[in-house]
């Protein structure tokens, strides 16, 4: 019979002890779990974007929940690095205004089949079963609204005959650009004496002035410039009245902001209507269904989906509904 060696039972014993102590003390401790990180993407730097990102930060807060910003600049490149960064930072999930319908469908399905919940803002997207749901605004609508507007002035003050110019972005955001075209031309087209006599892109302010005043120039008898966004519609304004062409050239124009109410409020005359977007609703409502998603709360209602959220059409003919427009406005700023 073999002798028991007492020294090895004895630290055969104490190890068994200390790793059941190790078991019981860790099972005492709470669970630390990581905080939750969303981001908020934008793709430029004019009024909408501002304010689509507050709406994701403001959504995110309210939620007690880390939220990192970020902006594309219409960079696709830019994009699909942004997307491989949250996915290896561990980011939950991203709400973000893509560049393209088309283009950035690839690299947010692949962000999403690696962890990174995705909700999409201003865009209407087909066949993305992996979103946490999507906001946008009725951009043909948007265009269509104005237009209504623009064919009753062309008739009433203009005898109905108008030759116009069009700014837009069809080489940023084809698809959108193309909407809010289309129905703004739509409103105008059964009357006989509109004429659109040029196009061109110019959807930032600066660039915007100067492409107006060459048409100004290039064509003297143009008396509409209809603009498809915030920095398109301010450029022409700005271009006419350095023309000296108030009360000649009439300009119509998409989104809303604090100066395009200042321009409609302004006696030159210059700006008639413009049909806003509600771009801090988008950011909201997009953020608080991806956060859904993310806490494993039940968001079937919005998974994969596509939901308009309503404009708002401002005109020069409705003063209160401007200032009502500029006290909102100012109050989510403060």
């Amino acid at each position: 019979m073999k002798k028991v060696n007492v020294k090895w039972v004895g630290l055969a014993i104490v190890a068994v002890l200390v790793v059941v102590l190790l078991v019981y003390f860790t099972a005492q401790q709470p669970i630390v779990e990581e905080p939750l990180k969303v981001a908020g993407v934008v793709f430029q730097e004019d009024q909408f974007m501002r304010f689509l990102q507050l709406g994701y930060q403001d959504a995110a807060e309210r939620a007690g929940i880390e939220f990192i910003p970020g902006n594309t600049l219409g960079d696709a490149a830019t994009e699909a690095e942004l997307l491989e960064t949250f996915v290896g930072m561990g980011v939950d999930g991203v709400a973000i205004s893509p560049i393209s319908e088309i283009a950035s469908v690839h690299g947010l399905r692949s962000a999403s089949e690696r962890g990174l919940r995705v909700g999409i803002s201003n865009h209407s997207f087909t066949d993305v079963d992996f979103i946490t749901g999507g906001f946008t605004s009725d951009n043909y609508q948007l265009g269509r609204s104005t237009g209504e507007v623009a064919a009753n002035f062309i008739n009433e003050q203009l005898g109905g005959e108008a030759r116009i110019a069009i700014l837009q972005f069809k080489s940023l955001l084809p698809e959108q650009s193309g909407a809010r075209t289309a129905g703004f031309l739509s409103a105008l087209e059964n009357i006989p004496g509109v004429e659109v006599i040029a196009d061109h892109d110019a959807w930032l302010q600066d660039a915007a002035i100067t492409v107006a005043s060459d048409i100004i120039t290039a064509h003297p008898d143009i008396n509409i410039i209809w603009s498809a966004n915030e920095g398109g519609t301010i450029g022409a304004t700005m271009a006419v009245k350095n023309a000296g062409k108030e009360g000649e050239i009439f300009v119509f124009g998409t989104d809303a902001s604090e100066q395009m109410v200042l321009f409609l409020q302004d006696p030159a005359n210059i700006l008639q209507a413009v049909t806003g977007q509600d771009p801090y609703a988008i950011g909201v409502k997009t953020m608080e269904a991806l956060i859904r998603a993310i806490k494993g709360e039940d968001y079937s209602d919005t998974k994969g989906q596509n939901f308009i959220v309503p404009g708002i059409l401002l005109t020069r003919d409705d003063p209160a509904k401007l200032d009502e427009f500029l006290e909102d406005f100012r109050a989510k700023l403060e």
